[in-house]
């Protein structure tokens, strides 16, 4: 698979509105780091310049060291303790903005991921999305280090040596001048070919994360499969991908370093030839020639650390490209820009000729009609692939129908901001995900500002009160990741609550009660019973006990309506739904 190049200032567009928030804080930082840079690597070498041209003197006149020396010491140690100083504040300045713009990267992202549509995080990996958003917050890091302490320091610290050798040895400074041009072109050229194996590396850790994460969160299933060994199989073929492209990756930045070595081994030889030859002449003086060997000694430690920066941006850059891909692709549900106040009070809901084809596959619905008066409890059964889920993803708008209309109450769905339509749909899964969090916590979710004796009420007529009582800490107990400690039944107990106190005119239950034994379904029941009373509710059943007493049985098959009526009115009818609850045997599977 070829990873998509997106373009640098791309990137960059989406760093550039949290730098702009903080462009007081970044001044100080690259003026803090520029003063210091430029006393410590251009100005205090003349000064050391100076004293060797001092004591190379008093040794021909065979005096001791001079208070011009000492004078001299005096000033060094002063730009030594001004440069620490100037360094030390401007470190506070970059701690400062750095974590507060990491801080709106993240909160950045973050919305930006929960804009996406129901239909987007199927298609993803979690683990992924987790990785690739950590690692964008992690580029900017890496970026503005690189930027701060070395980019802008290579730049003023070469302007500066160049101007100083330029007065001091002009034929060293215009051979200076030549390679550096001719270095950072070939160091341009070298990166740019270098992104592409970057980006490589980068996809293939993604997909390396995401199997994890993705085994991880099916241990259960390997385990009970006993295919520890396949799975073995599967994600050492995913790592050996990485491996490969990692490996390429490395071995071309070695190549950097050899052709890196090669050229300053020419800057060394080449300009301490010049610099000497320049002495014989008596062109220059012998602390020159220290300066010029200092200067060169700073050249090869700071182009050796640009290498490692412009390595580690390219990096940087291909870990952020990965995200921004996800930012620049259009949420594919979007809230219409001529949006209408959110009405829906009774949920009353209609299904007007809605046609819906999941890709370029048989269409799901084709001009169907559906009226669900408020307060009516209907049930939806059929076959898989008939067309039930579907129903419940298109009232909440998950997606989105290609003909048609679905109101609720007489407005258009499509025309209510998604956040205020769901707000009037309580929705319990089949399996329902809880938070790693308190008991409490997971229950107010319907409603964050619940007081404590509304959340115990909803807790008691969910029949979830008296088990959550006999846990040690009651409502403060952490669920586990995805409500992994506690039992089917009593997560759907708690879905429940959390339901009843958000108190939303539209319930959807969603095959509810398919996975639960006989006692808990029993607890459940009650509890559903409650929750929908009030309301107008729409619960999807395979088991067909659990619909026995709707005001409303649908029988859908192929995305159409073949039978509807109560439960006693079809088995009157002999049809479909005779033919399914012929198949069971008091609600159960014979």
């Amino acid at each position: 698979m070829k990873e998509k190049l997106v373009p640098l200032r791309v990137i960059l567009s989406y760093f550039l509105p949290h730098i702009k928030k903080y462009k007081w804080t970044f001044s100080i930082v690259f003026i803090g780091y520029g003063i210091s840079n430029i006393l410590g690597s251009v100005v205090k070498p003349l000064f050391y310049r100076n004293i060797m041209d001092v004591v190379v003197s008093a040794g021909e006149n065979g005096a001791t060291v001079t208070d011009e020396v000492i004078g001299l010491v005096k000033i060094i140690a002063g730009l030594i303790l001004i440069q620490n100083i100037i360094h030390r504040v401007t470190d506070y300045a970059m701690v400062y903005s750095q974590s507060k713009i990491m801080k709106e990267l993240a909160n950045y992202s973050f919305a930006k991921l929960q804009n996406h549509s129901y239909q987007f995080f199927i298609n993803n990996f979690q683990g992924s999305l987790v990785a690739k958003s950590r690692r964008f917050i992690r580029s900017f890091e890496v970026l503005q280090d690189n930027i701060t302490f070395t980019f802008w320091k290579v730049i003023l610290q070469l302007s500066g040596m160049f101007i100083v050798l330029f007065a001091v040895a002009p034929s060293v400074a215009k051979f200076f001048a030549i390679w550096s041009v001719l270095f950072i072109c070939l160091m341009a050229l070298l990166v740019n070919k270098k992104r592409k194996y970057d980006l490589r590396a980068a996809a293939t850790e993604s997909r390396t994360t995401g199997g994890l994460a993705d085994a991880i969160t099916g241990f259960l299933t390997i385990k009970m499969f006993s295919s520890i060994e396949s799975e073995k199989k599967i994600f050492e073929g995913i790592t050996d991908s990485e491996e490969k492209a990692r490996r390429s990756s490395w071995n071309f930045n070695n190549l950097i370093m050899v052709i890196h070595s090669i050229v300053w081994l020419i800057l060394e030889v080449v300009g301490l030839y010049l610099v000497v030859s320049s002495w014989i002449k008596g062109s220059v003086s012998p602390g020159t020639i220290m300066l010029v060997q200092a200067y060169f000694v700073t050249i090869g430690a700071i182009m050796w650390d640009l290498r490692s920066a412009v390595i580690n941006s390219m990096r940087a850059i291909s870990d952020a490209s990965e995200m921004v891909e996800i930012f620049e692709q259009k949420p594919e549900i979007l809230d219409s820009e001529d949006y209408e106040p959110c009405c829906i009070k009774s949920g009353k809901i209609v299904f007007d000729n809605i046609s819906f084809t999941y890709g370029n596959k048989v269409p799901i619905f084709k001009d169907f009609n559906l009226i669900i008066e408020s307060g009516q409890k209907v049930g939806l059964v059929g076959l898989s692939g008939s067309g039930k889920t579907t129903i419940t993803k298109i009232l909440l708008r998950f997606i989105d129908v290609a003909g048609g209309a679905v109101t609720i109450d007489g407005q258009n769905i499509s025309k209510i901001k998604q956040n205020e339509l769901r707000n009037t749909i309580a929705y319990v899964p089949q399996d329902p995900v809880l938070f790693h969090r308190s008991l409490k916590e997971n229950i107010a979710y319907g409603k964050p500002d619940a007081s404590d004796d509304e959340i115990f009420e909803v807790a008691q007529r969910a029949n979830a009160h008296d088990f959550i009582s006999r846990l040690p800490q009651g409502y403060g107990t952490f669920v586990g990741e995805r409500g992994v400690k506690l039992s089917g039944g009593e997560r759907q107990r708690i879905a429940i609550a959390r339901a009843m106190l958000k108190n939303a005119p539209i319930l959807i239950l969603d095959e509810a009660t398919s996975s639960l034994d006989s006692l808990s379904e029993k607890y459940v029941q009650e509890a559903f019973a409650r929750l929908m009373e009030s309301r107008t509710t729409i619960a999807i059943a395979h088991r067909l006990s659990t619909i026995r007493k709707m005001d409303r049985i649908i029988v859908l098959d192929g995305g159409v309506i073949s039978e509807e009526g109560s439960h006693n009115e079809l088995m009157e009818k002999k049809g479909a739904y005779h033919n399914l609850w012929a198949h069971q045997s008091d609600g159960f599977i014979s």
